[in-house]
């Protein structure tokens, strides 16, 4: 009897690496991801470790075994509601949102061109605006477009059905619910960062040049709203001294009681993107404890050498910001010489903490801790952020531990 295809839920690096791995081995595969395209949060970063290549370096290579193989099958804009059965026999609802563009979209980008309306990126964490029908990054998998109705301009349907020559536009495309028998479940739906706007005393959302880790991130990328220039949003200028809070909703019982793993290693990288751009830039890291875990301690002295960094060991007590420079006041007390340290910024960065995306969201049938991770049990296998805060080096080994326990789990069934 032939086994039942493999589910995976989250398209980012380790659904994508699961993916493929169970495909390549002859198992059929079901990718979904509930955003416009593949890619996850790899597709938004500058570099990632372990080498600081650029998402390009490992997405295009595993975009192309998913093209080049008929046993996987691709759903964005889908969402896992329900999960019933048991190991080797699941039924699971998948609700797929409409993109009110079709199959025949090239991505010429004609329609774009034509449309007024706007809308804020939620890709670029927003730090800027698209148009109300976008393609959702420069690498998009599956390459065509989006359109979000709801930020449309008066004429823009009229005018975007006018320009496009491929009859690609859909709009009278509806929402549809799927369901599918599957064997196992692989679960890979990854991270999110923290709601900064919790963390009252360090002045996210109240002071224009405290941005998060993400979004310097966006800042640094050349596809991102600057074009790679780390430049502070108000006024546009290169800083030349940022601050770096460490464990920024981590390590604390009133938001994330866990460390995040991955927080003290991207504020270094970070600290890099700075050195590249202006030898003489200055970062401040106030952290509690660096944790630069195995090998990446060659990385945390590379930092060292090559980028001008201060480390201050003590959690910052507030942000306050100068009205008339936007520049930011960081107080903080240095627990090594036990003196309270005011020091003045042009930019401060958020290290948010990781949590599961799907923190917060019950879907019946799957099982999560207190933390919102998920927690693997019988033929459902959690994987990458979704199991734990990891970076992306170790999020793909345990892509591939969790390919090869589904399909044990077709195979058993």
């Amino acid at each position: 009897m032939k086994s039942l295809p493999i589910l995976v839920v989250g398209g980012g690096i380790s659904g994508i690496t699961a993916a493929v791995e169970a495909a390549e081995v002859g198992a059929e595969v079901i990718l979904v991801e509930k955003e416009p395209t593949l890619g996850g949060r790899v597709a938004q970063l500058r570099y990632y470790f372990p080498k600081l290549c650029p998402p390009t370096c490992g997405l295009e290579i595993n975009y192309r075994r998913i093209k080049t193989n008929p046993r996987i099958k691709v759903y964005t804009m889908a969402e896992v509601t329900e999960i019933s059965g048991e190991a080797g026999n699941y039924r699971v609802k998948i609700n797929i949102k409409p993109r009110y563009v079709n199959d025949n979209c090239t991505a010429c980008g004609e329609c774009e061109k034509v449309c007024e309306g706007e809308r804020v990126s939620e890709f670029d964490f927003g730090l800027r605006k698209t148009k109300a029908i976008y393609l959702p990054s420069p690498m998009a998998f599956p390459m065509k477009y989006v359109l979000d109705k709801e930020a449309l301009a008066e004429g823009d349907l009229d005018r975007i059905i006018s320009a496009c020559k491929y009859n690609a536009i859909d709009p009278d495309m509806k929402e549809e619910t799927l369901e599918f028998e599957v064997g196992a479940i692989i679960w890979a739906t990854g991270w999110k960062p923290y709601d900064a706007t919790k963390l009252d005393n360090l002045g996210y959302g109240k002071y224009i040049n405290v941005i998060t880790n993400m979004q310097m991130e966006r800042l640094a990328s050349p596809w991102g709203p600057t074009g790679g220039k780390i430049l502070r949003p108000s006024d546009q200028s290169p800083p030349k001294k940022v601050a770096f809070v460490q464990c920024a909703g981590s390590r604390d019982e009133n938001h994330l009681p866990y460390c995040s793993y991955i927080c003290c290693l991207a504020s270094l990288k970070q600290s890099l993107y700075l050195a590249e751009q202006d030898p003489e830039a200055e970062s401040l890291i106030f952290y509690i404890d660096i944790r630069t875990p195995g090998r990446y301690e060659k990385f945390l002295k590379r930092a060292q050498e090559e980028a001008r960094i201060n480390f201050i060991k003590g959690k910052v007590a507030k942000i306050e910001e100068d009205p008339e420079t936007k520049d930011l006041i960081v107080t903080a007390e240095d627990t090594l010489s036990g003196k309270k340290v005011n020091e003045r910024v042009n930019m401060v960065v958020l290290a948010l903490g990781m949590q599961p995306s799907i923190a917060g969201i019950n879907i019946k049938g799957l099982k999560v801790d207190e933390n919102g991770f998920v927690v693997s049990e019988n033929g459902i296998v959690a994987c990458g952020c979704a199991k734990m805060p990891l970076d992306v080096m170790t999020s793909n080994e345990t892509a591939t531990g969790a390919a090869l326990k589904a399909i044990q789990t077709i195979v058993r069934g």
